[in-house]
């Protein structure tokens, strides 16, 4: 029976336009709504799997204010058997911050997965923070994680290839997408999440807040546009451009 705690974060849905906050220190999602980073959803369904194939449990935890329960109930609705929520304001605390609060829960689970960095701040450190923390092994950005025999096989993609890891439980993962498939919650699901009690908890001590200084965003990505004619005066541009590209023969 392994215990799996997997850690998820309330971030602004990037698929829309992304917009900062005044002072620069975080993403602002009032126009945009609320989700969960696409690395975050592969780590709960592998704790789930974990959890199914080992006879163990899977415990979501998130820090954030109240509205962060809404993606721990999207966690209950698709398998995690129990939730631990923070309660806080998640943009007053920095990594380090999160690493502490997040060992305080750490210690009676035998593996920990988090998302490989957090979606709204890209912050890399939680993870390694958390394994300091804890003095446990640490294997970050792996798409895939299963466990046997008290030890943790972790792959994934590295800079000369396919890359796997075994390291003994207890143990701290960190998850990128691409690995496994998310489930959609059902509806039975989500009927059963909103029964399940939420263990709500305090911070340990007051943050020391993030080091940043700032986010910024990219300069937009500039487009050529190219206008080939109006009406039938555009046909023979046209075909130009389609022999062009190949689609037609020459």
């Amino acid at each position: 029976m392994v215990s799996v705690l997997v850690c998820i974060k309330r971030v602004v849905d990037s698929s829309s336009e992304v917009v900062l906050t005044e002072d620069g220190q975080g993403v602002d999602g009032r126009y945009a709504g609320f989700t969960m980073s696409a690395h975050e959803e592969c780590a709960v369904e592998l704790a789930v799997q974990i959890a199914a194939a080992t006879g163990g449990t899977a415990t979501v935890l998130t820090l954030g204010d109240a509205d962060a329960v809404e993606q721990l109930r999207a966690a209950l609705a698709v398998g995690c058997t129990a939730a631990v929520h923070v309660v806080a304001d998640a943009q007053t605390f920095g990594p380090s911050d999160v690493a502490r609060e997040i060992a305080a829960v750490a210690g009676d689970h035998d593996l920990v997965l988090l998302g490989n960095d957090a979606a709204d701040s890209g912050d890399f450190q939680v993870g390694i923070r958390l394994a300091y923390e804890l003095g446990r092994p640490v294997v970050n950005g792996v798409s895939s994680v299963s466990v046997a025999d008290g030890v943790v096989t972790a792959e994934g993609a590295g800079p000369d290839g396919h890359e796997t890891y075994r390291v003994p439980l207890p143990a701290v993962v960190t998850v990128l997408e691409g690995g496994v498939e998310p489930r959609y919650p059902t509806v039975p699901g989500r009927m059963k999440a909103k029964k399940v009690p939420i263990d709500e908890r305090r911070p340990t001590a007051e943050p020391v807040g993030p080091s940043r200084v700032r986010l910024l965003l990219p300069p937009p990505t500039a487009s050529d546009v190219q206008i080939l004619g109006k009406g039938a005066d555009a046909a023979p541009a046209v075909v130009d451009l389609l022999e062009q590209l190949g689609v037609l023969a020459r």
